[in-house]
């Protein structure tokens, strides 16, 4: 796993014994470029000064020539310089600001402090998250004013760290100290950690894509191939920079977090699965059916439907019953089956208040779809997702708060699937791109029919890798070492 090392102005700037982590001057920093040559370290910059062309600016700046992750990074620095170049970050964190202090509150007089992104005060969290988020530095001072009654900010700046007194500088190491913790990492590691993959994950989601024990048991499979894996929630986006690679396990959505997850992934070179061209591809199923139509995949005949002078041509092309679909739903939901025109009707009218198309599908009767799980291009694993019983889909999810029901699945070894199957499914996913991908399927004497293909398929141990066993983890593993060391 990639090391941290600590930049400091002069020697005796930081105690040794206060924190584990390597400690150099920027001078030294700056005259060694082999230093480090041909590994990955996280630098964390606390200069005295980070003015341009500045010994802190020139350390920054280098570090990203070497490949190093730095904070703060020479853009924050510039961006910090002068209010004009923050202030498209303003409208946002005075909103959050005003959330804070109520009108006739009495405003500190000296500025708020952030260090990595956390504030003394617990009402300052929320605020000091979306500060961190927006300019990642290791302390800055927030100064607020009132205008129009509101409170606002003034301006933002850096701390300046020669400054500091010695209970300020123990703040800023405590806070440092909790920026680069770990919360689990892979228990009895044969080989060192050489790098460290983060893992959004929410507990509290009812189907999430990746079980915790899934998710444990990779962290497990990964430690014997030198990586750390390591949970991560959805308030951590100011800790990404910390890691190598992420791997979302959450139900993505260009709409919520798990899109500002993948593109800030994206910002900062890191692998990541899914990344946001393949959120944006495969969360819209409009946008799958006419690009699966364009390269000759046979899917299920479909009826765009923008509203009611499109109901006539879905039942006279269609038939009943047929399937209608929400664009971006998820896990079976905002999929229904209507048994004739009126039902169409009513169903329809109460969607496209909320989307303006819906696609309607044949109805296709089976006893299971197919699940071809695909990475990079090539298959990973193979799956029968059974319908569940006397119900037409594979997920019946229960009115009234009762816990969804599901078919079952059961693995098959890829050596033992249908090759037409295979095809199908590694056709459609390279469509998409070269990221992870679960592509639904059905296989009929007509042929096989491509449903979706799915930007964050299921992946739990002992459903989906139960045929493949572990080597399903150890190339997930591989498809982001394979990247990160190209």
């Amino acid at each position: 796993m990639s090391q941290w090392v600590i930049l400091v102005g002069r020697s005796g700037d930081l105690d040794n014994t206060a924190t584990p982590h390597k400690i150099m001057t920027t001078r030294d920093y700056l005259a060694h470029p082999a230093l480090f040559r041909g590994q990955r370290p996280k630098v964390i910059n606390l200069s005295r000064s980070f003015a341009y062309q500045s010994r802190g600016y020139y350390a920054s700046l280098l570090a990203e020539a070497r490949g190093h992750r730095i904070i703060p990074s020479v853009e924050t620095m510039i961006d910090l310089s002068e209010r004009k170049l923050y202030e498209n970050a303003l409208p946002e964190l005075d909103a959050a600001l005003a959330k804070v202090f109520g009108r006739d509150e009495d405003l500190p007089e000296t500025p708020l402090r952030i260090l990595f992104g956390t504030a003394e005060e617990a009402r300052f969290e929320r605020f000091g998250r979306l500060v961190f988020d927006w300019f990642r530095a290791p302390a800055l001072d927030v100064s607020i004013e009132r205008r129009d009654g509101e409170a606002r900010i003034r301006k933002i700046g850096f701390t300046p760290l020669g400054k500091l007194d010695a209970a300020e500088e123990a703040k800023l190491l405590d806070a440092m100290d909790r920026y680069t913790a770990r919360e689990w990492r892979a228990a009895k590691a044969k080989v060192p950690a050489k790098y460290s993959f983060a893992t959004l994950y929410d507990a509290e989601e009812e189907l999430p894509p990746s079980s915790e024990a899934s998710l444990k048991h990779w962290a497990k499979v990964a430690g014997k191939m030198g990586v750390d894996v390591e949970p991560i929630t959805r308030r951590d986006l100011a800790k990404l920079a910390n890691f190598d690679a992420l791997f979302i396990r959450e139900t993505t959505s260009i709409s919520n977090h798990t899109y500002r997850f993948a593109r800030r992934a994206m910002q900062e070179g890191m692998p990541v699965i899914d990344d946001p061209i393949s959120m944006i591809r495969c969360t819209n199923k409009v946008y799958l059916n006419e690009l699966m139509n364009e390269n000759g995949i046979l899917t299920p005949t479909s009826v765009m439907i923008g509203g009611r002078e499109d109901f006539e041509r879905a039942a006279d092309t269609l038939g009943f019953p047929m399937v209608v679909k929400i664009p971006d739903g998820s896990f079976s939901r905002g999929v229904k089956k209507v048994a004739d025109r009126a039902a169409l009707e009513t169903l329809c009218q109460d969607w496209l208040e909320d989307t303006d198309f819906l696609i309607a599908q044949r109805f296709m009767p089976t006893r299971f779809d197919w699940r071809i799980g695909v990475l990079g291009g090539e298959p990973l694993f193979s799956a029968q997702y059974l319908m569940v019983k006397d119900h037409w889909q594979i997920v019946k999810h229960v009115e009234g708060g009762k816990p969804t029901i599901d078919g079952g699945t059961r693995a098959v070894r890829l050596a033992d699937t249908p090759p037409e199957v295979l095809d199908a499914g590694l056709r459609a996913a390279r469509c998409i791109g070269e990221g992870f991908y679960g592509v639904d399927l059905k296989a009929t004497d007509e042929g096989v029919f491509v449903i979706e293909v799915n930007d964050n398929p299921n992946l739990d141990h002992g459903v989906e890798d139960a045929a493949e066993k572990d080597e399903v983890w150890i190339r997930l593993t591989k498809w982001f070492i394979d990247r990160l060391e190209r």
